[in-house]
């Protein structure tokens, strides 16, 4: 299993693994109990881990960068139910993080996101890496000019046209 496939669903607990998408929704293999169901678009969000953001004090940094501060840690995770003992482990784990702006509860899903990873074994690693300037392709795309040209002088001459009547 990769990193890159799992995804939130809203209104349903826990992670899941995209196993295929479809037109009007996506079929999903729950982490937790292994159940395979179909998630319709029409009541439900998929969110990607691997596009999730966090609120630092500086620039938003990604989920996997949570995950992995949290993986180098190596303490006991907190009790999910305890608010205090929750904020005071990601002070400790990630004092970049802005309290103010991430609450409790997104804390609480960190937290019980990255056990469910961490038991499942899963490597915390995003499948893009950013491409950097020197590097990226660059493509010059010519655009002609011709037929809007032609749009114009047509009407300049059916105006011209319209005005000798």
């Amino acid at each position: 299993m990769e990193y890159g496939k799992l995804i939130a669903v809203t209104g349903m607990p826990g992670l899941f693994e995209l196993v295929s998408s479809k037109t009007d929704g996506a079929i999903v293999r729950s982490l937790d109990d292994n159940s395979t169901k179909f998630a319709s678009t029409r009541q439900h969000q998929f969110s990607h881990l691997e596009s999730i953001e966090v609120y630092t004090v500086r620039d938003n940094v990604n989920l996997a960068d949570i995950f992995k501060a949290m993986e180098a840690d190596g303490g006991k995770l907190p009790d999910e139910k305890d608010a205090k003992a929750i904020k005071s482990y990601f002070e400790k784990v990630f004092p970049d993080l802005d309290f103010e702006r991430v609450y409790t509860s997104d804390m609480k899903k960190m937290v019980k996101w990255y056990g469910i990873i961490s038991a499942k074994g899963i490597e915390i690693k995003l499948t893009e890496e950013p491409i950097e300037e020197d590097e990226a392709p660059v493509e010059e795309v010519a655009v002609a000019e011709a037929k809007p040209a032609k749009k114009a002088a047509k009407k300049k001459a059916a105006a011209k046209k319209k005005k000798e009547d």
